[in-house]
């Protein structure tokens, strides 16, 4: 299901500009290396030895995150190019994913999911309140198959699937423009694509030990069949199947990461055959252009080309990093509380985007910004106070959800954790001793 373009912002005010902020479209996945000479046999020895925070992949992730809330807000279409945020975030989880299966499979995928859905259930609480309270019935909403559509609730709880959402609730003079519901629920495929792939795993990690070069080809060549037209499968179930067809080959290469395939290419050659699918990848999508021209999200094989080749140039040059270095080192408590907040911040973000207008509209009632001048002023500058806004908005979920993150991970609950949480060492105290 293509979610549709960035949604025009409305505003109470007469006379503002519609600023384009708007959910992910048909998401996108990656594709297998371009290169083969490498030998094709399972690696045995990880590229990275011991515990610890990787902090290059944490700054990575924290981009990511950074990336989808600017492309949320202002729609713009290079910025899939420029940075394809949610392969970066595929590839990341699965090299976390390949790590944690070194312990038994199914403590492993209780434990993600564990994590996942405590954050989901408080949105999905809020966001299902907030629908009903407008008005919305899933029972005799027509695009949702009544009765079906309130099993499909569910999905607000357990991802398996498409949660329903009304695509207008309220009126255009109302508090939130008729399309927030869209807007609040969109990149909740986000979530279902990761819950899948977490189930895969154990079965994805023993193909590509055993089959590595063909296990990351196949996602790009399921790409190829469904992602182009040439099978089409309806409904959520086709959407579903290229999600995991477009990021399949990130979240395997994850995997490469973690297990030093990626090593055992010589560097040359691994970044000349990732130039060569992403040239693939921009030549398909020059050919194929949407309503939104160069948004990869519109454009499934084009999307996993080049987000494959971008995260294969990522990771062939990770330092591993223990420390952020040098003026890298200022960013260290925000790449923490980020990487610490991560599902809070991208399941809230696009709410508390929309939050935004209702509150910078209050700043036309103003008796200085009363002018003709001043009013066009606020227009034109409108989405980048937008901008401004957000992320106080943001800090603020933080500080009221984000805790569910540490009660899902059975950590004790911080409000704002950018910074390493203290380890207590028993025995550590001093006793005096008796008489002394």
């Amino acid at each position: 299901m293509t979610h549709g373009n960035p949604i025009p912002t409305s505003s109470a005010a007469s006379g503002m500009p519609q600023a384009p902020y708007g959910m992910p479209q048909q998401r996108t996945t990656d594709t297998a290396p371009a290169g083969g000479t490498a030998t094709a046999t399972a690696p045995t020895a990880p590229a990275r030895q011991g515990g610890g925070r990787d902090r290059y992949l944490d700054l990575l992730r924290s981009i990511a995150l950074v990336r989808v809330v600017v492309y949320h807000l202002f729609g713009w279409a290079w910025l899939t190019v420029l940075f394809p945020s949610m392969g970066v975030m595929f590839a990341l989880a699965g090299s976390l994913m390949a790590r944690s299966l070194n312990r038994p499979a199914l403590g492993v995928i209780r434990g993600r999911i564990r994590r996942l859905l405590p954050p989901l259930w408080v949105f999905g609480v809020v966001v299902l309140a907030m629908m009903f309270a407008a008005g919305w019935n899933p029972l005799k909403d027509p695009d949702h198959g009544g009765a079906w559509g309130l099993v499909d609730l569910a999905n607000y709880f357990f991802p398996v699937g498409a949660p329903p959402f009304p695509w207008h609730l309220g009126a255009k003079s109302g508090l939130l423009e008729e399309t927030w519901a869209v807007q609040a629920a969109g990149p909740l495929w986000y979530l279902r694509a990761y819950l899948w792939f977490v189930i895969a795993s154990p079965l994805l990690l023993w193909a590509f030990r055993r089959a590595p070069w063909p296990t990351l080809l196949a996602p790009l060549g399921l790409t190829a069949i469904v992602g182009t037209g040439l099978v089409k499968i309806p409904g959520e179930t086709g959407n579903a199947v290229t999600d995991f067809a477009v990021y399949g080959g990130c979240w395997v290469l994850g995997f490469a990461h973690h297990e030093g395939l990626l090593k055992q290419i010589p560097r040359y050659l691994a970044i000349s055959c990732a130039a060569l699918l992403m040239a693939f990848g921009l030549w398909w999508a020059s050919g194929h252009l949407g309503p939104d021209g160069w948004d990869l999200n519109d454009i499934p094989l084009a999307q996993a080309a080049w987000s494959f080749g971008f995260v294969v140039v990522l990771l062939q040059y990770s330092p591993s990093w223990r420390e952020l270095p040098g003026r890298l080192a200022r960013w260290d408590k925000l790449v923490t509380l980020s990487n610490n907040r991560a599902v809070t911040i991208y399941l809230w973000h696009n709410l508390l985007i929309m939050a935004t207008v209702p509150i910078l509209d209050l700043l036309y009632e103003l008796p200085f910004l009363q002018s003709d001048s001043a009013v066009s002023a606020l227009d034109t500058t409108y989405t980048v106070w937008m901008f401004a806004l957000v992320w106080p908005l943001i800090g603020a979920a933080i500080l009221a959800f984000g805790w569910v993150e540490d009660v899902a991970a059975k950590r004790k609950p911080r409000l704002w954790p950018n910074s390493a949480p203290r380890v207590r060492v028993r025995g550590s105290r001093k006793r005096s001793a008796p008489g002394s």
